[in-house]
């Protein structure tokens, strides 16, 4: 072969290789993006992340000489307990150094703000704690005490700087509660600061959003967010870092501050309900299942005792025709011997031979018609069946029964979504009328039996309902803002909830009535809490 030629095949061949190769690299490509448009994103339950802002305040220092305020700085902080607010360090530095200073809080929510003072101070971690004074309370949020997993969705709750410029907001309005600006971002990386534990993220952050907190998808605080990237090229990713819940827990626990934290995983309330709907359906094809078995096995056991009952209905068949025989041969040798009698006595027959005779006849008769049929196999069958089932009827009963009386719930963490209430076991005791622990009557609606809670010193609206049937006590809660709080306390205070033992019309009624406090909850809870019961011996 020519050396030219040799050349060129070569060269085609490698174009060609170099084709499939791109084409595997396309191919890759559009592979990843596939299965990126189509795993499911981890997004967070907006509910929960305003829920978990009404916990965030705005931090302000306020100069005043008695006549007039000038706000010198502010940043956000949030809420561990009613009255004490996390914050980074450097949002409160000026307060160490200047006694003129007043330190004050905005919630989001409500009239106006508190005055605070500093009670711990630690800038080697950028961490701060104030307390509110004057009685003012706040909702305390929630901590997460695991470790993030990197990736991750995260969002910073605050109050950047930059959008009150860009709305032109006076100090009277940063002195007036507002809403908190929430913003969206990912963990990245896992690097830390080398001065203390922190969280590299991708939320965007203002200048005001320092000390306040960085939140998982289910709303509970995994960090503090204190500063961001610095670049001179406009061209650089924004970054920004959090302190870590090591470095807050060990702050809090010098403080000696108790507060409440969950660290069960997070899941929605769409997930629960796809995997109570997966579980109902496979409880009715269980149920399914077990009702083909017993019917196979009810048409086994009655065929079973139909053969029974056939061979004794023969049985008893072959014995009436052997002693209708019998009596019959007795009745003719009983008239054949008064005959001969008769004979002998010039043809009268006596009186008992006559009977006799007549007597065994008419049993013969008897037995031959009283006989069972071959029809009564049947009927026979199913009343030996009865019999045994007659015996167990109390015990089948008793597990019939609805489950009332003492009982103690135990959470079923494969069936709720925990985010900010304590695991404890739940003891109650129910009544068949729908009396709770003695004192509280539940309303009977298309939905079962159930009641709304909306509590005075809280921000948070409860359905408890319980079905006896299945034992099951859940808690569905609401973290609602406070004009629906406000709403859902008006629509309660119209309700005349009643008594125990009031009867089934009354807690039919009851239970409709409720339905107006339901109409202002949001479509989902923010938890679901299902608890398994037993009785209590």
């Amino acid at each position: 072969m020519p050396k030219a030629s040799r050349t060129l095949r070569s060269k085609q061949y490698g174009a060609k290789s170099g084709y499939m190769r791109v084409a595997k690299q396309i191919i890759a490509l559009l592979a990843a993006l596939f299965a990126l448009v189509a795993a499911p994103v981890a997004m967070a339950d907006p509910a929960d992340i305003s829920a978990a802002s009404r916990s965030v305040v705005r931090v302000v220092i306020i100069e005043s000489d008695g006549d007039r305020a000038r706000l010198i700085t502010h940043g956000t902080g949030f809420a561990v307990t009613p009255n004490l607010i996390v914050t980074n360090a450097h949002v409160v530095e000026e307060l160490r150094g200047d006694d003129t200073l007043i330190a004050g809080v905005v919630p989001a929510e409500g009239r106006n703000g508190y005055p605070a003072k500093l009670v711990a101070y630690s800038p080697g971690n950028d961490l701060a704690l104030l307390r509110i004074e004057g009685g003012g309370t706040l909702t305390p949020i929630t901590l997460f005490p695991g470790a993030p997993t990197d990736g991750s969705e995260v969002y910073a709750v605050g109050y950047p700087g930059n959008v009150d410029l860009a709305q032109g907001l006076s100090m009277a309005d940063l002195v007036t509660p507002q809403e908190a600006v929430k913003t969206r971002g990912y963990l990245s990386g896992g690097r830390s600061s080398r001065s203390f534990d922190t969280l590299l993220h991708t939320a965007p952050l203002g200048s005001g959003n320092s000390g306040g907190p960085l939140l998982d998808s289910c709303g509970r605080v995994i960090g503090v967010n204190s500063f961001g990237t610095v670049s001179d090229n406009s061209t650089d990713s924004s970054f920004y870092f959090a302190i870590s819940m090591r470095e807050l827990s060990a702050f809090l626990l010098r403080a000696k501050v108790d507060v409440h934290s969950s660290g069960l995983p997070c899941r929605s309330i769409a997930d629960l309900d796809r995997a109570e709907a997966q579980r109902a359906a496979g409880e009715q094809a269980r149920m399914a299942a077990e009702r083909e078995a017993r019917a196979q096995a009810s048409q086994q056991q009655f065929e079973t005792a139909r053969r029974e009952a056939e061979m004794a209905v023969l049985s008893e068949r072959d014995n009436g025709m052997a002693l209708a025989a019998l009596l019959l041969v007795g009745a003719l040798g009983v008239g054949g011997w008064g005959m001969v009698q008769a004979s002998r006595r010039r043809g009268k027959f006596q009186r008992k031979h006559v009977f006799g005779a007549a007597a065994l006849l008419a049993s013969a008769i008897a037995v031959w018609f009283l006989r069972p049929s071959l029809a009564s196999i049947d009927s026979r069958a199913r009343e030996n069946l009865e019999q045994p089932q007659a015996s167990s009827s109390s015990s089948a009963a008793a597990l019939d029964r609805p489950g009332s009386g003492r009982m103690i719930c135990v959470l079923d963490p494969e069936r709720s979504r925990v985010t900010v209430s304590d695991i404890t076991d739940v003891p109650i005791e129910w009544t068949e009328t729908g009396c709770m622990n003695g004192k509280t009557q539940y309303g009977l609606a298309n939905d079962g039996w159930s009641r709304i809670l909306v509590p005075n010193g809280e921000e948070t609206i409860s359905v408890n309902s319980y079905d006896p049937q299945s034992r099951t006590y859940t808690v569905e809660r609401f973290l609602v803002g406070l004009d629906a709080m406000t709403e859902a306390r008006a629509a309660r205070a119209r309700l005349n909830a009643p008594a125990c033992g009031a009867g089934e019309e009354a807690a039919r009624q009851f239970g409709q009535n409720q339905q107006s406090i339901k109409a202002l909850l949001p479509p989902e809870p923010n938890e679901r809490m299902r608890y398994n019961c037993q009785p209590q011996p």
